[in-house]
């Protein structure tokens, strides 16, 4: 029975029992790396995360089994109050899938290493470079007591790397603009001012950027919506 008590030996042994070889190879059609998976749905991981709640040591230990879905059972269930910069930029080194980086930078995000933020998108390697820009798309969503000024403050960093044509930096780099801008009001303006100067760059992939960037950022669904009074 897997519960709190429950070791990363346990957990793994659990999750082996659990393989699916349809599900594997429908993964790989969405570009999930299936060397080392087991085929279980994330949805499936995150109720087995809740039954075995938060352990940080535990979950260092699954994240080095190498397993997709251990290492995505690790994310869920490492505790973002003991999770280090180090250890960030560690797990960060094996990144070798989307669904993996855009998971981790959601536990970024929850232990507010958002200083990693410039260092990761400093690096080229593509799955680190998309770690930050995930990473700031989450934030944008997730940080409601942020100040915009935090978010603002990133848009230098998309506009440096507009130009990465590889696909899972591109689209993170577009989808950070994007939520960025749909932040507030006062986010608005600045993302769509940086989404209609990419438009008119010579280089392709930062013309896609700004410009499935400015066609989201005045759509009428998402002026309207900021154009809602705030809750109190």
């Amino acid at each position: 029975m897997i519960g709190p008590s429950s070791s990363a030996a346990d957990l793994i042994e659990h999750l082996r029992t659990l393989r699916s070889e349809e599900n594997i190879r429908s993964m790989a059609r969405f570009g999930i790396i299936i060397d080392t998976a087991l085929g279980i749905s994330n949805p499936d991981l995150q109720k087995i995360a809740r039954l075995s709640k938060k352990d940080h040591q535990r979950a260092s230990e699954l994240w080095r089994s190498d397993i997709r879905e251990a290492r995505l059972l690790a994310l869920y269930t490492a505790d973002p109050r003991n999770l280090t910069q180090d250890e960030a930029r560690s797990w960060s080194n094996d990144f070798n899938s989307w669904e993996v980086v855009d998971c981790a930078a959601d536990l970024y995000v929850e232990a507010r290493l958002l200083t990693l933020i410039p260092e990761f998108a400093a690096d080229d390697r593509e799955y680190v470079r998309r770690t930050a820009f995930a990473m700031i798309a989450g934030a944008a969503v997730h940080l409601k007591n942020e100040p915009d000024e935090t978010l603002l403050a990133w848009l230098p960093l998309i506009d440096a790397h507009a130009f990465d044509s590889r696909n899972f930096v591109r689209k993170a780099v577009n989808w950070a603009l994007r939520n960025i801008g749909k932040r507030s009001h006062r986010c608005h303006g600045p993302a769509l001012a940086l989404a209609e100067q990419l438009t008119a760059r010579s280089d392709k992939t930062a013309r896609w950027i700004g410009r499935d960037a400015a066609r989201e950022l005045t759509s009428e669904k998402v002026l309207a919506r900021l154009d809602k009074p705030a809750r109190t």
